[in-house]
């Protein structure tokens, strides 16, 4: 098993009363997940939690896949949850929340996720994006009626396509990937990726100590204003 190390942050941001975000770091059960909850005062905050105690409990399994499995598993049944919680609540209440998560077994990686938290992998001083993002700006950018350059500061840029608890059938998408020596990897909410570019997180992240990555990381986006929450998990693989 490649060796790792990791750490998260979390913050409340300037604007907001309440956090609605939650992260999962088990270097232990080697998984690491990021959610975004949305649905109002409190709402929200239930919805992410939610998320991170069902994953945060998933039993053991013999290979990555049956995990990944697990994790998808699991995510179904809080999205039936909630549903029923909003329901339960009003008919037109929607209660969700977006997550990214990571899992390691061996030398392999699974990567999954529903609404716009992202995963990005640092590796030879590139950053690159792993997610797609569920959300109508990404739709526009990819039937060409909007430059990617422009997508994080649309308008629109909090529409959802996708996320747990925002309709009946929930649909998570997945990756697989093998870990390399030296990989980072960034799982983040929007309230981050909104504000700090992929280029500007090469220097951060490629720095000797990763406390002080994720320091440096949190104080970047609090200094250009931080509206929202902001969250995110790094994880380092070395050699």
């Amino acid at each position: 098993m490649t060796p790792f190390e990791c750490t998260s942050r979390t913050h409340v941001g300037h604007k907001r009363k309440l956090n609605e975000d939650a992260l999962l770091c088990s270097p232990a059960d080697r998984i690491w997940v990021v959610a975004d909850g949305m649905g109002g005062h409190e709402a929200g905050e239930v919805a992410s939690q939610m998320v991170i105690a069902e994953l945060a409990g998933l039993t053991p399994a013999d290979s990555l896949t049956m995990r990944v499995g697990k994790a998808i598993g699991a995510l179904e049944a809080v999205n039936a949850a909630l549903i029923e919680l909003a329901l339960s609540i009003g008919k037109d209440r929607t209660i969700g929340s977006t997550v990214v998560g990571l899992i390691t077994e061996g030398s392999e990686l699974g990567c999954f996720w529903a609404g716009d938290s992202r995963a990005l992998r640092l590796r030879g001083g590139e950053v690159t994006q792993i997610t797609r993002d569920h959300s109508l700006v990404q739709e526009l950018v990819e039937a060409g009626m909007l430059e990617a350059e422009r997508a994080d500061d649309h308008p629109n840029a909090n529409i959802l396509t996708r996320a747990v608890g925002a309709a009946k059938s929930l649909q998570v998408d997945h990756v697989r990937g093998t870990v390399l020596a030296g990989d980072i990897y960034l799982l983040a909410s929007d309230g981050l990726t909104r504000l700090v570019k992929p280029e500007e997180m090469v220097p951060i992240l490629s720095g000797p100590e990763l406390e002080e990555a994720a320091d440096r990381m949190l104080d970047l986006a609090l200094s250009r204003g931080a509206s929202d929450n902001v969250s995110f998990v790094i994880v380092r693989f070395v050699s």
